[in-house]
């Protein structure tokens, strides 16, 4: 393959992600699970679906937090990360991100971030481009979406990515280690989305129950970090999905790092008047 060719695919490859994280209704998959009731811990971690299934109300407890987050995904032997930033308040169920996509494979000008206020049901994104006005927000309903925004704004809802664990079925504690110098527990899993839809905070009930409708399989593995008070630090999902526009599966690696709690979280929703009524083109 040319280098010419090379650059061809990683452009349809970027452009195929993109389209499939923003506002796409995509179906993902989760890949390599299983079912099933057992419960694994030990006197260190104790018991582990317990504290999986805690872990929301934790945060819940805090109040609100910064976050990070990364989206990793790979298909034709092509991988683009999308990375955010930004600060979420629990208790309100809002949060405000700055969302980066990967740069153009020729090396142009490095796309603005694209900015993103979730609320319960529903995802607002600024500088979204294909022909969206700068000044103008669009809204996506996330209860419609058929993988409830676990992976199509580019992020996944910290609250949502915490509120997954709520249908942790098993669960293992690993052992003792530190994300960002603080020490936690690493516990690795497998939650399933309708259990979790089930238990869910009413915000969160619908779009977990779209993906758990939406998705090839309702199984998440996971790996989650537990602080000592029992707060979520860094969680990652895996998924795999089929996009519509290409016949492979896309792999996708959520990572939600939380930290910095009790940090200040303001969030004010556009007005209706602010919000694009137009057609959105196609990347």
């Amino acid at each position: 393959m040319t280098g010419r060719q090379r650059e061809r695919r990683h452009r349809r490859t970027r452009a195929a992600v993109v389209a499939a994280v923003v506002l796409a209704g995509a179906g993902p998959a989760c890949a390599g699970c299983s079912g099933g009731d057992a419960v694994a811990g030990d006197s260190r971690g104790g018991d582990a679906v317990t504290a999986l299934r805690q872990a929301a109300g934790r945060l819940v407890d805090a109040g609100s937090s910064k976050a990070r987050t990364s989206m990793e995904m790979a298909t034709g032997g092509t991988r683009v990360t999308i990375r955010g930033a930004g600060a979420y308040d629990y208790r309100k169920r809002m949060g405000r991100l700055k969302v980066m996509l990967p740069q153009d494979p020729a090396g142009g000008a490095e796309r603005r971030p694209i900015t993103e206020l979730l609320a319960p049901g529903a995802l607002f994104m600024k500088n979204r481009g294909a022909g969206v006005p700068p000044d103008k927000w669009v809204r996506v309903d996330t209860r419609t979406l058929s993988d409830g925004n676990l992976v199509t704004g580019g992020a996944t809802d910290p609250f949502t990515a915490a509120e997954v664990l709520l249908g942790t079925r098993t669960a293992t504690y690993v052992g003792r280690t530190e994300v960002a110098g603080t020490g936690v527990r690493h516990y690795r899993g497998t939650a399933h989305l309708a259990d979790a839809a089930r238990r869910a905070s009413k915000g969160n009930e619908g779009p977990l129950k779209a993906a758990a409708e939406g998705f090839a399989t309702a199984a998440v593995p996971f790996d989650a970090y537990l602080d000592d008070e029992g707060r979520i630090r860094k969680v990652r999902h895996r998924f795999s999905f089929l996009n519509g526009q290409q016949k492979s599966p896309v792999a996708v690696a959520s990572t939600t790092l939380l930290y910095d709690f009790g940090a200040s979280v303001r969030v004010r929703l556009p007005r209706t008047d602010d919000i694009y009524a137009g057609r959105i083109a196609e990347e």
